[in-house]
């Protein structure tokens, strides 16, 4: 094993080049999108890019935006504290990604919405949309502060910079690609973002491998560490991961990312074509996967590079999310540019985490709350105050971030916030489409109890730590140090979660110690069951009420796969969607009104793909459009 020092290297004129290099590409995006689209001045041309965007850089944005700085430098630290059992979210990813585009895809596409949130006033009331609409800007601002102090973090690791300028600029950057070029600029930068990060992780794959003795020396290493220790099928929910947590837990926290959430519906709703939208999805499945690997093989050759002498243990770094960037330093020091490009890599996650945030804050509180109020906006000053909203959430997302630095480990603090938010959010919409019986009061009902169960066992767990019991950290070792060290790791996390349980009474040691994946389960569990429950209490909806097209039941996704379906004759049997997907007609960018008389496909047809394009914008056999005069 090589001699460690405690001393890294700092940036170079090269690495300074590399990083800015990122900078003005993503700036330059946007300058070019605000030039090109200049003489479109409309809200739905800057939120939802004129819904025309084609699936390959949509689903390299997904990617980069969901696998942003918390996957780039937590996902290799959790691997090197906990092991490669992080491998496992590939099996809650796949699920996911099939239930977004089979369940809740085809509702959203069809119906032609911009927000997410419209859907719940079609369906329950306009209170609900409103209530659910503020958790989601809640929800998001709280998230994009942590994915937003996690490069500044890696910034201030590496070169020393101070730590909340780091912060302040990133926030500038991202609020001023997305205020000038939309959903469009986010997009295709999104797609070079997601390029970069991928090169940065093959550069320290390569270069680590290479350190650490080769991949041979590192799988051998990280076994004998316990860090090859994957399938773990303990069902006890308290433990942090096991292969239950990681596939039960991972599905339900992030469907509520992907499925419901506003950021990954706007983008899908942006494509041509509901084929485009599902296509979109499956490859994100793919860079998903991609990334996910990355982080984990990083993680590991992190741990047979310091198996003997552990920087976290020793001193060297304050926080176990800094390991990456130390690591990164001390294998790339040596070569002008390459910790440059690391730390462009991790940006680029972030950068395009946020930006989609912004742009989804923006287009949910313009299209829940402006333009119900003021009607008749001209598309000028509509546009204007799409971009004003950018500004606003990009100063509220920045500004979010200090406090980030307060909330542990970023991985699951971002999670838990998620799970926090996301379940009852899930549960609620599920109840929507799932449950056509569900009437208002079990909507309302439901996602009280739901929000109240999440936040409960998570700021709990926030207050009362688990213990080492739970989520059991493997051990780390500073023998191999040629320095003195600070105390040794292991004995200090010991001693940490002694002084911890020494003053805990019985709901800490079981409730609060749930894993954090399944706050997401908790809040989706009860806002569904309250919801069914008060449902049945105060009378159950009549179906037929339910206007057509807004349900859609557990049967259609599963026969999607048939073979019957995929033959199925899709000229007769249609059924009338009346004035279902009518969303856009009361938009005030709208200058033309649609009269709706679509037929759409019958219970099985609507699987199929081929037929379906937007019905907000694209004209077909059955649509008439008059020109509003």
């Amino acid at each position: 094993m090589e001699d460690k020092s405690n001393t890294v290297g700092t940036f170079q004129v090269g690495d300074y080049v590399v990083f800015a290099f990122l900078f003005v590409i993503s700036s330059g995006i946007g300058v070019f999108f605000a030039i090109k689209e200049r003489k479109k001045a409309s809200s739905k041309e800057f939120l939802v890019g004129g819904r025309q965007m084609s699936c390959g850089p949509v689903a390299l944005s997904l990617t980069a935006s969901f696998m942003s700085a918390v996957t780039v430098i937590g996902g290799p630290s959790d691997v090197y504290r906990y092991g490669a059992s992080y491998v496992i979210f590939g099996v809650a990813y796949t699920f996911v990604v099939f239930l977004t585009a089979e369940l809740f895809l085809p509702v959203f596409y069809r119906s032609g919405i911009t927000s997410t949130y419209e859907y719940l006033e079609l369906r329950f009331c306009r209170l609900v949309r409103v209530a659910a609409t503020l958790i989601y800007i809640i929800q998001t601002i709280l998230y994009t502060g942590v994915v937003v102090y996690a490069p500044a973090l890696a910034l201030n690791q590496v070169t020393g910079f101070d730590l909340w300028g780091s912060i302040f600029a990133t926030g500038i950057v991202c609020t001023f690609y997305c205020t000038l070029g939309g959903l469009k600029a986010v997009v295709w930068t999104d797609a070079f973002q997601m390029v970069v990060m991928v090169v940065g992780f093959l550069t320290v794959l390569i270069q680590g491998a290479s350190r650490a003795g080769g991949i041979e020396s590192v799988w051998s290493t990280a076994h004998s560490g316990g860090r090859m220790h994957i399938f773990d099928f303990d069902v006890n929910p308290l433990r942090r991961h096991t292969f239950w947590t990681l596939t039960i837990g991972g599905t339900f926290t992030w469907l509520g990312i992907y499925g419901v959430n506003q950021s990954t519906i706007q983008r899908c709703i942006s494509c041509k074509t509901e084929g485009h939208a599902r296509w979109a999805l499956y490859l994100n499945l793919l860079g998903l996967w991609i990334i996910l690997f990355c982080a984990v093989v990083s993680g590991l050759i992190m741990y047979a590079f310091y198996s003997h002498c552990d920087p976290w243990s020793a001193g060297l770094v304050s926080a176990p999310d800094q390991l990456m960037p130390y690591f990164v330093m001390e294998i790339l020091g040596a070569f002008p540019g390459l910790p440059g490009l690391f730390v462009a890599c991790a940006f680029s996650g972030t950068l395009s985490t946020v930006a989609a945030s912004i742009n989804a804050l923006a287009t949910v509180t313009y299209e829940d709350f402006v333009s119900q109020c003021f009607r008749d906006l001209s598309n000028r000053a509509a546009n204007w105050i799409s971009k004003a909203l950018c500004v606003v959430f990009g100063v509220a997302c920045t500004t979010m971030a200090v406090a980030a630095s307060y909330m542990g480990g970023i991985v699951q603090a971002a999670l838990s916030i998620h799970g926090m938010c996301g379940g009852p959010m899930l549960g609620l919409f599920s109840l929507g489409i799932l449950f056509p019986v569900t009437n208002l009061k079990g909507a309302v009902g439901g996602l009280i109890m739901g929000i109240s169960l999440s936040f409960w066992v998570g700021v709990g767990a926030f207050i009362y730590p688990a213990p080492s019991n739970n989520t059991r950290p493997l051990e780390l070792n500073t023998a191999g140090c040629s320095f003195n060290t600070t105390a040794d790791g292991f004995n200090q996390t010991s001693v940490t979660v002694s002084a911890l349980t020494s003053d805990r009474f019985w709901l800490a040691d079981s409730w609060y110690s749930m894993s954090y994946l399944y706050y997401s389960a908790v809040g989706f569990i009860g806002t569904v069951a309250a919801g069914l429950l008060i449902t049945l209490l105060t009378g159950p909806m009549d179906p037929k009420e339910v206007k057509p097209g807004l349900t859609r039941s557990v049967k259609e996704v599963i026969c999607f796969c048939s073979e019957r379906n995929r033959q199925a004759d899709f000229s007769e049997d249609k059924e009338d969607l009346g004035d279902f997907g009518t969303a856009w007609e009361k938009h005030p960018d709208k200058e033309d009104f649609i009269i709706m008389e679509e037929k759409v496909k019958s219970c099985e047809d609507n699987l199929q793909e081929n037929g379906y394009t937007n019905a907000a914008f694209d004209l077909n056999e059955s649509s008439r459009v008059q020109a509003k005069l």
